[in-house]
């Protein structure tokens, strides 16, 4: 062995030589929130509940999703609807609590393809946003249902004063679509 290559001066050399060459290449991360990588046309994201024409939740609390669900992340309380809430569920049966574990979730759409009411649905342009705490991954339905037109509220049933109408109205022209 020479001196040079006793003192691994080539291996030195060769290692620069790669740094250098990839410290010139293009950025393989995305700078997340900020920018959003482009999503594949079969991406399966956040979960929804639907809701019917009529602005009534589309899900009867069968169980099927929970059912079909391999990570067991669907949890659901079913009771029945009272009278007088005829405009705010379409069946007689709802589901009282509806809860993801966004934690457990793995995204596969097995529960979006059990439902017979087509209530479960998994947006294909939104994801799970990053949190710090486990709790605030368990989605209840305060998050999943899908929000009410405000105009439509009081045919529902719903009753809200004009100012807390105008304020949902404005709240929900903020949030992106």
């Amino acid at each position: 062995m020479t001196l040079a290559e006793r003192a691994y001066l080539p291996a030195i050399f060769q290692g620069l030589s790669i740094t250098m060459r990839h410290f010139f290449m293009k950025k393989a991360t995305v700078r997340y929130p900020e920018e959003v990588r482009p999503f594949s046309p079969i991406f399966r994201g956040l979960h929804v509940l639907k809701r019917d024409e009529q602005g009534r939740e589309r899900c009867t609390a069968c169980g099927l999703c929970a059912v079909a669900c391999p990570a067991e992340a669907i949890t659901m309380v079913a009771g029945e609807r009272k009278k007088g809430e005829e405009g705010l569920y379409r069946e007689e049966k709802y589901a009282i609590s509806y809860e993801v574990n966004m934690l457990r979730c793995i995204f596969c759409g097995l529960c979006e393809e059990a439902c017979p009411k087509a209530a479960v649905y998994l947006q294909a342009d939104k994801m799970a946003p990053p949190r710090f705490e486990r709790d605030e991954f368990i989605y209840g339905k305060d998050r999943l249902v899908e929000p009410v037109d405000p105009a439509k509220r009081s045919e529902r049933g719903i009753q809200l004063t004009p100012e807390q109408a105008e304020a949902l109205r404005n709240k929900m022209a903020q949030q992106p679509a």
